[in-house]
């Protein structure tokens, strides 16, 4: 009887962002099966994208593209590949692939064989071997299955699933707004001791959060229902008659509006309702299958790799809220992430999402309009910008800030402060600036988009210098305003038709380096 599978050491952390590919090889469908299992376990771990495809399916030359695959191989006859190995196998053969063709690509290589016979798992090695070979580089050394263990070839599928997560930890927890203001916004550092993380200046990151054990207990999560679904179907479970026809009332087209105000606008959660119609007995089954799994939710990345490879940071708002009937509600992601402490080891579930935009060279002058948490990629912008001027020249920065208050909402002053000194890449000397909007410290509110009217020449001249603008934080009136301020200055010093010179710089966004570039980096609150 074959030894226990032994639990795998920690690897290095799977590539942040792109699909996971899982190719199997198979003769009679138990490869298929446990790559389908691996699958599952990579979607249910949060894993943002996962192919399952057959090697006979997928194109071998096109290997070098993918970032994170997973070989699950058989053992067919007494050693021999599954047919469905044999073309993608000659292929890996081929001389004239160098030693770098898969540089880039990570792979894990699963084996499912018998140790009762010479050639156990041969394929599953020999596939191992020569990606290897080929300068990939393992995710987690190889897993054998055995038939003759006791819980079969695929026991060891699950231990070796546990590491395909990105282990990051959080290691700073740090309130940015004054402790007895209203609104609470955090820096949080997430690292990975073990390694480098894969990122960009301008990339988001995707978290998936954990549910309030209390929560937990009373089976429930906050989540996004579809009410009228889930309404019908609870009606015919309910056993006390005015709670049915309450039930009715809601799912029917009359019930609509009384229903948003019951529900949506109450934000109520599944154990709410359930509570609030204590006759109705909806079998487990039927709750599963209606209520969805908890989203990811993303937040802009607000460090440089350059400064911090091993960590990200991230500028959050902690959403809280009350409902029309005053309940509190609060944002399930960044709650969560407030209630960690960086003394426990919580492993924080996350994935690097691509910005739309590529991050700009250090040769492009910026124009950075960032109020409130919309301050996070910029913070990452200037953090990158200022380590590159440390060894090349780099054009300059000019970023406005917002917010509400200089002594409550404030985010990073000293780091602003600081890169806006001397020969700090957002200082005056060096053709930046650095200007910061406080809309409550005066009678008269005062916003951005005021603050750059007040500096049009600056504006003006960096834009002429072949600057590219980015505009970060909230989607309502703000971008709107912000254009309106740009299109004044556009008109005041050069006379031309603002809105058309503002859409073909737009439009020339590809041409960023021969001309001036109007980049709308719209994301959003960082809350959630």
């Amino acid at each position: 009887m074959g030894p226990s599978p032994s639990p795998p050491q920690p690897p290095p952390p799977l590539p942040a962002t792109g699909r996971l590919l899982v190719l199997y090889a198979s003769q009679t469908g138990n490869a298929m099966d446990a790559a389908e299992r691996v699958g599952r376990e990579a979607e249910r771990g949060g894993c943002p994208a996962v192919d399952v495809l057959s090697m006979d399916s997928f194109d071998p030359s096109c290997l070098p593209g993918e970032m994170s695959v997973v070989f699950v191989v058989s053992t067919t006859g007494q050693g021999d590949p599954p047919d469905s190995m044999k073309g993608f196998w000659r292929y890996l053969l081929k001389k004239d692939l160098g030693a770098r063709w898969l540089e880039g690509l990570r792979f894990a290589v699963f084996g499912l064989g018998d140790s009762g016979y010479q050639k156990y798992n041969l394929p599953a090695k020999k596939i191992d071997r020569r990606l290897l070979q080929l300068g990939a580089e393992i995710i987690i050394e190889i897993g054998l299955g055995d038939d003759q263990h006791p819980s079969g070839s695929k026991s060891y599928i699950t231990l070796a699933m546990i590491p395909l997560q990105i282990p990051l930890f959080q290691v700073t927890n740090q309130r940015l707004t004054k402790e007895d203001y209203e609104k609470d916004v955090r820096h949080f550092e997430l690292e990975d001791p073990s390694s480098g993380i894969s990122y960009q200046v301008g990339d988001a990151l995707e978290i998936l959060p954990s549910q309030n054990p209390s929560a937990v207990n009373a089976f429930i999560e906050r989540c996004n229902l579809d009410p009228d679904c889930y309404i019908t179907i609870m009606s015919h479970f309910a056993t006390a008659e005015h709670e049915k026809e309450r039930l009715q009332y809601f799912a029917s087209p009359e019930g609509r509006d009384d229903l948003y105000q019951y529900n949506q606008k109450e934000s109520r959660t599944v154990l709410e309702v359930l509570e609030d119609f204590p006759s109705v007995h909806m079998p487990f089954e039927w709750l599963v299958q209606l209520t969805p799994p908890l989203k990811k939710r993303a937040f802009s990345i607000s460090s440089s790799p350059l400064v911090h490879p091993n960590q990200i940071h991230l500028t959050v708002s902690i959403v809280s809220w009350l409902t029309p009937f005053k309940r509190t509600r609060q944002g399930l992601c960044s709650t969560w992430l407030a209630g960690l402490s960086p003394n426990e080891e919580n492993l924080i579930p996350c994935w690097v999402h691509k910005g739309s935009l590529p991050p700009p060279k250090p040769s492009i002058p910026l124009v950075l309009i960032g109020p409130g948490t919309g301050c996070a990629p910029f913070r990452a912008f200037v953090e990158e910008r200022a380590a590159q001027s440390a060894r090349e020249s780099t054009a300059p920065i000019l970023f406005f800030f917002g917010c509400r208050n200089e002594d409550n909402d404030f985010l990073y002053k000293d780091f602003w402060l600081k890169h806006a000194q001397d020969k700090g890449v957002l200082s005056l000397k060096e053709g930046g600036g650095f200007f910061v909007a406080f809309s409550r410290d005066q009678p008269q509110k005062v916003y951005v988009q005021h603050k750059i009217k007040e500096q049009s020449a600056r504006v003006w001249n960096i834009l002429c210098s072949g600057a590219a603008i980015y505009v970060a934080g909230s989607s309502t009136k703000m971008p709107a305003d912000v254009t309106a301020a740009l299109e004044e200055v556009i008109r005041q010093k050069g006379g031309e038709a603002a809105s058309g010179w503002l859409r073909k710089l737009e439009r020339a966004e590809s041409m960023c380096e021969q001309s001036i570039v109007l980049r709308s980096y719209l994301w959003g609150s960082n809350s959630a």
